[in-house]
């Protein structure tokens, strides 16, 4: 399994403007095939801090997915407002087990 994870961090002011583009992403990720999770959640402390979460098949899965008409989308609505900072990470798992 492949999970991505990290941060995104915008102008809080520029949270409400890519409302309708993240709900847009989501939906379309959610339904490519090779995605287990994906998920943004917008952090209760830090505004304007989303954090990021997928998980996915394999590789090959991600790799689509980065070619996605609605990955260049999600791409050009943010080159409209200000990323302050963007940090993810692409983390390899061997096993999950239900825990406890």
């Amino acid at each position: 399994m492949i999970i991505v994870s990290g941060i995104l961090r915008l102008s809080p002011a520029d949270l409400a403007s890519v409302r309708v583009a993240a709900a847009a992403v989501l939906s379309a990720t959610r339904a490519e095939d090779g995605c287990i999770v994906y998920s943004f959640a917008e952090d209760f402390l830090e505004p304007g801090l989303v954090r990021i979460y997928e998980e996915w098949e394999s590789r090959e899965a991600l790799a689509a997915h980065g070619k996605s008409a609605h990955i260049a989308a999600w791409h050009e609505a943010l080159r409209a407002v200000t990323v302050v900072e963007r940090d993810l990470e692409l983390i390899e798992a061997g096993k999950a087990e239900p825990l406890g």
